[in-house]
């Protein structure tokens, strides 16, 4: 079996040419015995554990890369010890969601075995509650698609910088000023909404949306059914509550007609589970109001989907209004926390009040309150505390 995978292994290190390294290379620390790297579909995991494998300084027959989508592996136990027994030293687990008892397999490997473990799964791969209590032993990172950022530097051959959200808020006009001097604002930006956030758009630009719309069914019809309970006869129900969501503009649930439009009677907590089944996979982004917390059987305040390219992918309309919220939600979701207000669109880590529109948004809805700021689209250069909105791509 370890030759079969060793084949296998030289094989993706020869095909595997990308060099960008994207966001989390220099944020993640892989020194941990036992490391979770988590993601939706397509951005770039795979990319990240084979390129750290290539660069780490030890022999290739102390380095081991298995991907559970090509390999057919009865014991991941059985494996990992005889790769331990002919002084393997690193483990990579690609995919981990798509074998059977992986908590358990992890557990053993863990506590028997002298080996580093990397894996990588689905963004729904839920860990804290892995039946193997996996979350007392396992240091797990949460990873994203491109940034505008990154989408610039991969698209223009650029290096640029990133800043924080206070950098942002308080220097906007100075770094937006710094920044236009490097690309064409209107033309990269309007392409990153259609098609920037996954990396795969690089390898085949022409077929990239068909593939995106392959990869999220994928989502819907392979990974969330081996991660959560739901019979497959409901795979069709979340394939249609992702259309009902890309009908709106954007989504503030009517729940009671959601049911009806979906033929599921007074089913309430069925359809909760549906949504936080695809927020999950990072399918849709589910934001509850500020009072409600993560309580998925409470309303969600707006229903999103994940990221601007998926309105391209998977819907058959495209409204800008909807795009601007989705953009900024996308952005500042990698490191901080969003919530719903009456007044103002998001908040922002209990603090900031952000209300997202066109040029002319004005201060109207958000007047008079503490740490307040318009973002608005179709301007290049802010003022006071109106802010450009694709100076939020570059978060991280």
């Amino acid at each position: 079996m370890l030759d079969e995978i060793r084949g296998y292994q030289r094989k993706i290190f020869n095909k595997n040419s990308f060099t960008y390294k994207r966001y989390f290379h220099n944020r993640i620390s892989l020194n941990s015995n036992l490391t979770g790297i988590v993601g939706a579909r397509g951005v770039g995991k795979t990319t990240f554990l084979i390129q750290y494998l290539k660069e780490l300084e030890i022999p290739f027959g102390q380095k081991l890369y298995i991907s559970a989508d090509i390999i057919n592996i009865s014991s991941l136990f059985d494996v990992a010890e005889d790769f331990s027994k002919e002084e393997g030293k690193v483990l990579v687990i690609d995919e981990i969601h798509k074998y059977k008892d992986f908590e358990i397999e992890l557990k053993k490997i863990y506590d028997i075995l002298d080996l580093q473990v990397i894996f990588s799964g689905s963004s729904a791969l839920q860990i804290d509650h892995a039946k193997a209590d996996l979350s007392r032993r396992a240091i797990t990172h949460h990873v994203y698609g491109l940034s505008f950022r990154e989408f610039l530097e991969l698209n223009l051959d650029i290096t640029l910088p990133s800043y924080s959200l206070e950098e942002i808020l308080k220097n906007h006009l100075d770094i937006a000023y710094e920044l236009l001097e490097k690309f064409n604002l209107r033309l990269q930006f309007r392409e990153y909404l259609k098609n920037g956030y996954y990396p795969f758009y690089f390898e085949d630009r022409e077929n990239y949306l068909l593939k995106l719309n392959e990869t999220i069914n994928t989502v819907i019809e392979v990974d969330i059914p081996s991660i959560f309970p739901i019979d497959y006869s409901n795979i069709s129900n979340l394939k249609k509550l992702v259309r009902l969501i890309c009908e709106s503009a954007p989504y503030t649930p009517n729940i009671k007609e959601l049911l009806t439009k979906m033929n599921m009677g007074e089913n309430y907590k069925g359809l909760y589970q549906f949504l936080d089944y695809l927020h999950q996979a990072k399918v849709l982004n589910v934001v509850r109001a500020q009072s409600k917390g993560d309580n998925i059987f409470t309303k969600p305040e707006k229903i999103y989907l994940n990221n601007t390219n998926l309105h391209f992918a998977y819907c058959n309309a495209f409204e800008m209004g909807t795009a601007r919220e989705v953009f900024f939600a996308s952005m500042l979701r990698e490191n901080h926390a969003l919530s719903i207000l009456k007044k103002g669109d998001f908040l922002v880590d209990e603090k900031y009040i952000f209300e997202v529109g066109g040029k002319n948004k004005g201060f109207k809805q958000i007047k008079d309150l503490p740490n307040s700021f318009v973002v608005a689209d179709d301007i290049e250069i802010g003022s006071g505390n109106k802010v450009p909105l694709w100076l939020f791509g570059f978060l991280y």
